[in-house]
């Protein structure tokens, strides 16, 4: 069995509770850049689907992006200002017309994932490579950082997002995202939560600096090639997404310490391509 572990985690992807710590000041947040691409859909040994990524109606993958920035969490005699807050829900909006197809996917679980890892899930379940998430940890007296990977399966009725560290802390944490409908211009919402993570007992949770995933799956069944997204078949003037991120407050997971707080950003993708 692998170590069960406390730090953070997103999706993009990721995250973090313990009483709370006494800051430098009332901690401020933002999200200083936020990206979302359509790319074509990887494959999990590498490479990508033949007919698949930006263009009208096509099988797609969402390449996201995030930079959080953000102070007064944390506050250390090293770092007065304190840090970045932990992060305890992520909400990615996709434009309205963007279509998710769950059938014919496999699926894992949370106890199968911290067990074992992606070894411990099947094939059809792997919704994307591997990616990173950048954080920053408690780690003695001191906040440093800590680089873990992301990867994100199918599982539990959505997504299961695993952030996976080694150093300076074990690190082995799900979030749980499911979709749902999202008002104009939008059309899906996928809601991720993700848990309190504390390195040191009484200590400020982890955090999140950077998040970035390459999200997608899809197989064969004959001559077709079935994906689980899906772009809008048609596009006037961009492809508009957002993402709101939460920060502190309480979740299903538990209590992080400190009162929520929110930061939103946009992005409008040019309209894909007719045909490949």
């Amino acid at each position: 069995m692998r170590r069960a572990s406390t730090l953070l985690a997103v999706l993009g992807l990721v995250a973090l509770s313990v009483p709370a710590v006494a800051s430098a000041a009332e901690p401020t947040v933002s999200i200083t850049k936020f990206k979302a691409k359509a790319v074509p859909v990887p494959k999990p040994g590498g490479g990508s689907w033949k007919g698949t990524g930006n263009c009208l109606g096509c099988g797609a993958g969402v390449e996201a992006e995030y930079e959080i920035a953000g102070e007064g969490y944390g506050a250390t005699a090293q770092n007065p200002k304190g840090g970045i807050a932990p992060i305890s829900e992520v909400d990615f909006f996709l434009p309205a017309g963007a279509r998710i197809n769950k059938k014919g996917f496999g699926s894992c679980t949370e106890a199968a994932i911290k067990n074992s890892g992606a070894a411990g899930c099947p094939k059809n379940s792997i919704a994307s490579p591997v990616g990173s998430v950048l954080g920053e940890v408690t780690f003695g007296s001191e906040r440093v950082e800590e680089s873990s990977t992301l990867q994100a399966f199918f599982g539990e009725g959505g997504l299961l997002f695993f952030v996976d560290g080694k150093t300076p802390a074990v690190v082995e944490v799900v979030s749980k995202g499911k979709y749902v409908k999202a008002a104009a211009p939008y059309g899906e919402e996928l809601k991720t939560i993700a848990p309190p993570v504390a390195t040191v007992p009484g200590a400020a949770l982890a955090s999140v600096r950077t998040i970035h995933i390459k999200a997608g799956a899809a197989f064969k069944k004959g001559k077709q090639i079935i994906s689980y997204g899906y772009l809008p078949k048609k596009c006037k003037g961009g492809l508009p997404v957002k993402t709101i991120v939460h920060f502190g407050g309480s979740n299903a997971f538990g209590e992080f310490g400190l009162p929520e707080k929110t930061a939103e950003a946009t992005y409008k993708a040019p309209c894909p391509k007719k045909h490949l």
